[in-house]
Order: structure tokens, then sequence, then C-alpha cells
């Protein structure tokens, strides 16, 4: 079996929902964040992933990806990642994208990065360690986590640069599957939120 990689981008938080940026900040759910990954668990656990029993799990550590994670069900069988922790936006921390235009017109992260955070090569770095992890055995993975990490970990799968994420938006709670193609690495869903509309 070719292992796939399970994407769970955190429930909404009130940064998510005003658009700031939420690097390491621990933003707690808000409750429609709560129900939503009650929901996404529901989801989880009927076909076609009947409970993902033969997958290993892993978190971001940061409580907005932790709770969403334990509220779907998955909190005793997940291990808390830090190579899954959210972009350190340094000093863009809880600006939203139009307070940063204010002060640097023209600006977008996965060209131009952050000033005193992480640089687009470290964030790189870290998708590729999960991309590893993803295909070093023959299961699938799921993973808990923030929506720019999650970007670059699709971007990389596929063997792009991840300023290929900017073009892949991702909400929250939504759920992707990254999987294969006649033998090369697909994107299988993206940005799933079904379970969210029942």
């Amino acid at each position: 079996m070719a292992p796939r990689i399970l994407l769970a981008r955190h429930g909404q938080t009130a940064w998510s929902l005003s658009g700031k940026h939420t690097g390491r900040t621990d933003v707690p759910l808000l409750e429609e964040g709560r129900r939503g990954a009650e929901v996404l668990g529901e989801r989880l656990q009927r076909s076609p992933f009947d409970g993902l029993t033969g997958a290993e799990v892993r978190t971001s550590p940061l409580a907005r990806a932790r709770e969403t994670c334990e509220l779907a069900g998955f909190g005793e069988r997940a291990a808390d990642w830090d190579t899954l922790m959210e972009w350190d936006y340094g000093a863009y921390e809880g600006m939203t994208p139009e307070e940063i235009q204010d002060v640097r017109p023209g600006w977008l992260i996965w060209r131009d990065g952050v000033p005193g955070g992480e640089s687009l090569a470290e964030v790189t770095a870290r998708a590729d360690e999960v991309v590893t992890w993803a295909r070093s055995a023959d299961r699938d993975v799921l993973v808990f986590a923030h929506g720019h990490i999650l970007r670059s970990i699709g971007a990389r799968w596929l063997g792009l640069p991840i300023d290929f994420a900017a073009r892949i938006r991702l909400n929250p709670t939504s759920l992707s599957v990254l999987g294969w193609a006649y033998g090369d690495p697909a994107i299988e869903s993206w940005n799933d939120l079904g379970h969210l509309t029942v």
C-alpha cells in the first residue's frame, strides 16, 4: 500500500476568523471550531476512512491543533510533534494581510517571508521532514496542524517549491488527502469541508 497523508486543519479561532496571522500564539478554538472538530471526527469514523485504524497520528502541540485532534477522537493516538507547528511569523504575528500591506505594499509571504520569523528555507525543511516521515512506511498518516504549514506540506508532497502553496487555499476544519496517481505524488482531495455542510 502506498502511504497517504491526511491533513486536518484546526478548527476556527477568533484570529483565523479575523484573518490574523496566528503562528505560535496559543489562541483557543471558538465554539464553532470545537463543533467543527467533532463533526470532522465523526466523518473520519465513517466510510471510507473507518476510523483510520492503521494510521499513525501526529499533531502540532499548539492548543488549537491539539484540541481539534482530541475533539475529533484521535487525542489518545496522537503524538505531539513540534515540526507541525505553524510558521513563526515573527514581526507579523497577529497582523492581518491588510495591516501587513500597509507597512509593506505588495508583500506575499510565499515570496517575501517574514522579518524576525522563520525563513522560507526553514519552513520548507520542516515540510520536507513531514513528507519523508509520511512516506517512511506502508501505512497512512493523519496530521492535525495549521494552514500555512499544511499548505507547505501539500506543495512539497508534490515536489514543488513552497510558493506553490499560495495557490492552494485551506480553510479551518478542512480535510485534505495527499496520495498517488500512476506512481507519482498527487492530491486526492483538497480543502474538503463536506462534513461541515451536513
